[in-house]
């Protein structure tokens, strides 16, 4: 493993007079050979903060961050980033993601103890170039197996945000967890309650993206059915898994709404995973509350809205989250209009692409059919003769300018209003994106605001 570590790195174990280890994912890439395209480097050393940094400081490393409670010294050299930590053992209150007391030892047994899995409490003593596996993380690696470091009730009573981190692992790696995992998962599931909707939807995000890590395929779906397994989806997003057991229509749908939604995500594009998972989140409220799931894009849309803001989702992600979903059943039969459908791109130029992306996957995860939807057929087709007509997109494709329209008598207060409505009279008639008739037609707008 010494070959694939930084020069630097190796000039700093060979500089302390203390055995220095690189940790976690590091050696358990190595050893299962998944290399991500950015590493992170983790290293450990059985002496106290101080004693690392001064030895890191001489070979000319910068110290970004010192936490002297929990051992910890951020630092970087050469362009790469580092973690150190000395050994240390763990002391938890039930379900709350920091310790409550730290213990610094010399017991590498010990410090593999506080961490979560096996698989990431494999050690290599860059110095002597050698594996140190104190738990049998090296058999659990070649196994592609994820167990805790001491029995999983504890693992998981001590820090509720390792039930999310199963599902990122196990997602990101392809490893499968053991039956004890599993169980001492759901035993504990009700604990991410205790933690913040911050660092819930963080883990969430590395979650919707696990495939990307190691490049597993559908590794993201994989880590969904994690929490599926554990319980943990129905305390993130009880209103989805509401959706399990909940058939659909057996001529459109194989899949029950939670599976379909789980499997929308699993073949969305990275972009548009947090709406395809919960697209169809309105339909489990609208068969509990009418019998039917008529209209559960509008009440999706709502519930939607309603989760980013307990998950304290960013705004921009969460305003486009909401849009996604009304929408996504726009079109669905394919009847709709050529012109309506060319409004509505203009209308939503600005995630016209991903309501597409969102479409394909929601067409594929309804009968696993990975064949492109008739939908997209035909709003590609519509696109393409849009841009080909020099169809305007915006405002700056438009051949008449705010300050034209107000010189040619459209009133100041109305002009905004005026413009949007030319934009969409272009989007079915190109041809009108000339400056007199854009202002011809804008006087008959106004007229028709007024009315």
């Amino acid at each position: 493993m010494i070959e694939i570590l930084p020069k630097k790195l190796t000039e700093l174990a060979q500089s302390c007079p203390f055995p220095l280890y690189v940790v976690g994912g590091t050696c358990r890439e190595y050893l299962s050979s998944s290399f991500p395209l950015k590493p992170d480097y983790d290293i450990c050393a059985p002496v106290l903060p101080e004693e690392f940094a001064a030895v890191a400081e001489k070979l000319g490393f910068t110290q970004c961050a010192v936490y002297k409670n929990t051992g910890t010294v951020k630092l970087k050299a050469d362009g790469e980033e580092y973690e150190f930590t000395s050994f240390r053992s763990d002391k938890y209150v039930r379900g709350v993601h920091t310790p409550a007391k730290i213990y610094f030892t010399d017991d590498i047994e010990l410090d593999a103890r506080r961490r979560d899995f096996t698989c990431n409490a494999v050690y290599y003593d860059v110095k002597a170039e050698k594996f140190v596996d104190p738990l049998g993380g090296i058999e659990d690696i070649k196994r592609k197996a994820v167990r805790t470091v001491a029995p999983a009730e504890k693992v998981f009573g001590e820090d509720g945000l390792r039930l999310m981190r199963l599902a990122r692992v196990c997602g990101a790696t392809g490893f499968r967890p053991d039956e004890e995992c599993i169980e001492g998962a759901k035993a504990n599931c009700r604990l991410l309650r205790d933690i913040s909707a911050e660092r819930i939807f963080g883990e969430l995000r590395h979650i919707l993206h696990a495939d990307s890590k190691y490049g597993v395929k559908y590794g993201h779906y994989a880590a969904l059915c994690v929490m599926r397994d554990t319980g943990v989806l129905n305390i993130v997003f009880p209103e989805l898994s509401l959706g399990a057991g909940m058939n659909q229509r057996q001529d459109f749908h194989i899949h029950d709404v939670l599976e379909h939604s789980l499997r929308c995500a699993m073949y969305a594009a990275d972009d548009i995973r947090l709406a395809a998972l919960l697209h169809d989140v309105g339909k489990p409220y609208c068969k509990i509350t009418t019998g039917t799931y008529h209209n559960h894009e509008t009440e999706g849309a709502r519930i939607v809205g309603e989760i980013c803001s307990r998950l304290k989702v960013p705004k921009k992600l969460a305003e486009e989250t909401v849009r996604l979903t009304e929408l996504h059943m726009y079109d669905v039969d394919c009847k709709a209009r050529e012109s309506k459908i060319r409004r509505m791109i203009v209308s939503n130029r600005d995630i016209f692409f991903k309501l597409a992306e969102l479409k394909q996957a929601d067409y594929s995860a309804c009968r696993d059919d990975l064949s492109e939807a008739p939908v997209i057929t035909k709003w590609r087709e519509i696109y393409n003769d849009m841009v080909a007509e020099g169809v305007p997109f915006n405002l700056r494709e438009l051949k008449v300018r705010g300050d034209e329209l107000i010189a040619a008598g459209i009133p100041k207060d109305k002009c905004g209003k005026v413009l949007d409505r030319l934009l969409l009279e272009c989007a079915a008639l190109p041809q009108l994106n000339e400056r007199n008739k854009l202002i011809i037609t804008a006087k008959r707008v106004v007229r028709e605001i007024a009315d």
